[in-house]
């Protein structure tokens, strides 16, 4: 659930020292706000004197505390610490995770790398951006090429995503790309110029229609290692072999664009018709229980026949295996397959709140809902530990292929 910003709640759980440094750098408050004076968690006169500002000084400010709110939470940091590995080595990287373990919460740690280190702040918004987003398309079957990130290369791949959306649908006419590294991947931030929009403003006091030059993304992540490239873009499906194409020319230097292979894993999801199987999951996972809460059925035999089985699970983990009991008695279950399931893990994500409860939706072949932010990888670990996450057709030797899906 996306969490609501507020700039007084926002106030009101950063301590008063690191707002003290916000506006200090900004020669803000000084003879006004008391700053060392005021509760903690108590802004109120903070906030008076945030009002009395012109609108354009705190609408710029504003823009900030948004960011660093997004960014005050567990994927935000584990973003801040993955851009901190590239930039920091040995000592002065051990040195900063021990600093921010010692601080008390995710709001001080985000306000701090901002403050203090602020060189680490634009990868990590983009990671923390790129780790929020679903639809992610992957080839496979590329050759392991270094990624080049020299400024030729760069600018290269922005002009040929320029000419392309410029020529194809009259848009794109600027676009600039971002190079980052994490870990072993190598990410890459497109921004073409996307349709002149207008938007309803207020602007001094003034309401009104403003036109605007907005851009939209197109987001790369390659791995060598994986000989794989993932590509998110939200337009066109039919833009998006050129796009790959585009990364295949301009950064790994290829002639044309390597043949891809069609995706033959497949979620072995038979196993999960027995009351008794178990998932597995390491103790400092989180993961306290995962529980099939929906079973699909579809006919080996009679194409579009489907059997969906869903039950209150709340009270009772094993609730849809008691269903499942009932409707062998009158259909020959043997003869369908399992086509999808939907499971619910309890994950603790702060030892300081209730678990959560994640939805993971699993589709005959290699579906899933899941994404690939840390919540997302731990689940799809477990997956893997419990037999069920994609395996080569070939490999899946208890595979029953339905007739449709």
């Amino acid at each position: 659930m996306a969490r609501h910003y507020s700039t007084k709640d926002f106030f009101r759980q950063m301590p008063n020292a690191l707002l003290s440094r916000y506006f200090q750098g900004r020669g803000l408050f000084a003879g006004d706000v008391d700053f060392a004076a005021m509760k903690e968690g108590k802004p109120d006169e903070l906030f008076t004197a945030w009002l009395a500002l012109p609108d354009e000084q705190r609408n710029l400010m504003d823009a900030e505390f948004r960011d660093i709110f997004g960014m005050s939470c567990e994927k935000g940091f584990r973003a801040i610490l993955d851009e901190a590995e590239y930039h920091l080595r040995d000592e002065d990287l051990l040195a900063f995770v021990e600093r921010m373990s010692e601080v008390s919460n995710h709001y001080e740690r985000a306000m701090t790398t901002f403050l203090d280190h602020n060189i680490f702040w634009r990868g990590a918004t983009r990671f923390y951006h790129a780790d929020s987003l679903p639809y992610w398309r992957k080839r496979k079957n590329l050759s392991h090429q270094p990624a080049a990130v020299d400024d030729a290369s760069i600018q290269q791949l922005a002009e040929l995503i320029r000419n392309y959306f410029h020529h194809t649908e009259g848009r794109g006419k600027n676009c600039v790309v971002e190079p980052f590294r994490r870990g072993k991947l190598d990410y890459f931030f497109a921004y073409p110029e996307d349709y002149s929009q207008q938007s309803i403003e207020w602007v001094n006091g003034e309401f009104d229609r403003r036109p605007h030059n907005p851009a939209f993304e197109v987001i790369y992540v390659y791995s060598e290692k994986e000989r794989s490239l993932d590509l998110n873009f939200r337009g066109s499906h039919k833009a998006i072999e050129p796009l790959q194409g585009m990364f295949a020319t301009a950064i790994l230097k290829f002639d044309e664009l390597p043949p891809d292979p069609k995706d033959e894993r497949i979620y072995n999801l038979t196993p999960l018709l027995q009351k008794s199987f178990d998932f597995t999951y390491d103790v400092g996972s989180g993961i306290e229980k995962v529980t099939v809460k929906k079973l699909r059925l579809s006919s080996r035999v009679k194409k579009g026949e489907r059997i969906t089985l869903e039950a209150n699970t709340n009270e009772k983990p094993d609730a849809v295996y008691d269903l499942l009991a009932e409707v062998n008695k009158a259909l020959p279950t043997h003869m369908y397959s399992v086509t999808q399931v939907e499971l619910a893990a309890s994950v603790v994500i702060d030892a300081n709140k209730p678990p959560k409860t994640v939805t993971i939706r699993i589709t005959y072949p290699n579906s899933c809902s899941l994404k690939y932010d840390e919540i997302g990888l731990k689940l799809r670990d477990m997956l893997e530990a419990s037999g069920i996450e994609p395996k080569e057709l070939a490999e899946s030797a208890e595979a029953n292929v339905p007739v449709e899906v």
